[in-house]
């Protein structure tokens, strides 16, 4: 008995520390709390006066999914022909530790890619992975190895949809959370973190769209209690989707925002930004976002609409009163924005100088926020008086679809190169340090 506790707390020391003891994990898409705020110890000081260091990178094949930091180790998830590969690299020096592949043939329609568009997730000693594919692996986060696996296309009978599934899994209270869009109408499907058996599924016709779920908090029936909010959608005739709010404990539907561009050709992929009881969901195409507030009767009541953010695929963030995101679908064209989440009412707009794409945003708070451009530009800004004051700037590469959310942890930031760069480097991660 005392050998199995002394064999746990050791686990626990190696899960929940950096190999350099300075901060905090990235262990999923959108960081530790799913809100893209890095750790403060991570976030002082992130970009010294000397500039980011290289350190390594690691050559990666397909894919457009977010690297991750648990316990001084780096997740990868890409493709290599037929397989999808999952590399574990110590963070360090970027060498594998152990690699995880599977067979998953796929074919792209529109000839964008085969790679996956998830990102692994850390929990518990456990890593989720969810293919292009519809495949949704568990594995041990030591060593790579197998601990249970499902087929959600076969077993949920998930419609097509436009570029495969896309939807990285959230993992909360023990629980495996993936929107599905199954032809019975299972909506959302929650499985066992333990063994990845059914907990829950909530039942809803709207199909899987390729934002990530995320939890939050809400008050219902004079209770607190956990939620998990959806932006669901995918590909249908005519085009239906919109913000679902379902209680984590059961999946029961709490209420629901209809949310949808008008042409079918459209997609969902911006995550929720959850704002206490609030939520608020962008998509682009024409739709523009909507914030929703849960009634404490339930049911879901809208706060406002606007068309000024429609963000086409990168998550938006909360910070100090302000929804920041980038609106438009043209690179060329995109800004920045920040909205009162108050009103909804739009405080300014900013496309640093053109060219610099839609961006993926990381919040460094007292430290400003960290903004990595489509084409391999970063820079970190703060909000001021008068608007945007851009503090520093640098271009890391350049190369186009650098649309992967960086992750920030342990004094280093990975940034995802996903195309061909005009110096002729190919596809890889990149670790840099500060």
């Amino acid at each position: 008995m005392f050998r199995r506790k002394f064999v746990r707390l050791v686990l626990a020391g190696v899960l929940g520390v950096t190999e350099r003891g300075l901060s905090g994990d990235w262990p999923r898409f959108l960081g530790p709390e799913h809100d893209a705020k890095a750790d403060p110890r991570d976030a002082v000081g992130m970009w010294p006066e000397g500039g980011l260091r290289k350190e390594w990178e690691f050559g990666k094949g397909k894919g457009w999914a977010c690297p991750v930091v648990s316990g001084g180790r780096v997740l990868v998830f890409h493709r290599e022909g037929e397989r999808e590969v999952l590399d574990c690299l110590d963070a360090a020096t970027g060498g594998r530790v152990w690699q995880f592949a599977y067979e998953a043939p796929y074919r792209d329609r529109y000839g964008s890619g085969e790679g996956p568009r998830t990102s692994p997730v850390v929990s518990g000693g456990r890593v989720v992975l969810y293919g292009v594919t519809g495949l949704l692996h568990c594995v041990e986060w030591g060593t790579g190895r197998v601990l249970w696996k499902r087929n959600l296309e076969r077993d949920f009978q998930m419609r097509a949809n436009f570029f495969g599934y896309g939807s990285t899994p959230l993992v909360v209270e023990g629980k495996v959370v993936v929107p599905v869009g199954g032809e019975r109408g299972q909506c959302v499907v929650a499985l066992d973190l333990e063994d990845g058996t059914e907990r829950w599924v909530a039942s809803h016709p709207w199909g899987a769209g390729y934002a990530s779920a995320v939890p939050g908090r809400a008050r219902l029936g004079g209770e607190e209690c956990g939620v998990v909010w959806v932006f669901a959608g995918g590909e249908s005739r005519p085009p239906t989707g919109g913000l679902l709010c379902l209680e984590t404990k059961t999946g029961r539907v709490v209420g629901e925002v209809a949310h949808r561009a008008r042409i079918a050709e459209s997609v969902n992929a911006a995550s929720p930004v959850v704002m206490g009881s609030r939520a608020f969901a962008t998509e682009g195409y024409g739709s523009g976002g909507v914030l929703a507030e849960v009634k404490e009767e339930g049911g879901l009541r809208v706060v406002w609409r606007t068309s000024k953010l429609g963000s086409q695929f990168v998550t938006p963030i909360f910070r100090q009163g302000l929804i920041l995101g980038f609106d438009g679908q043209n690179p060329r064209l995109a800004s920045l924005v920040g909205l009162d989440a108050e009103t909804g009412e739009e405080r300014f707009r900013e496309d640093f100088g053109g060219g610099f794409g839609r961006g993926n945003l990381v919040d460094l708070g007292e430290s400003g926020v960290l903004a990595v451009g489509e084409f391999g530009e970063v820079l970190r800004f703060c909000v001021g008086a008068r608007g945007v004051e851009v503090q520093q700037r640098t271009r890391l590469f350049e190369a186009p679809e650098t649309w992967a959310m960086p992750a920030l942890a342990g004094r280093r930031l990975y940034v995802s190169q996903n195309e061909r760069g005009r110096d002729g480097s190919g596809p890889r991660v990149v670790c840099y340090s500060f």
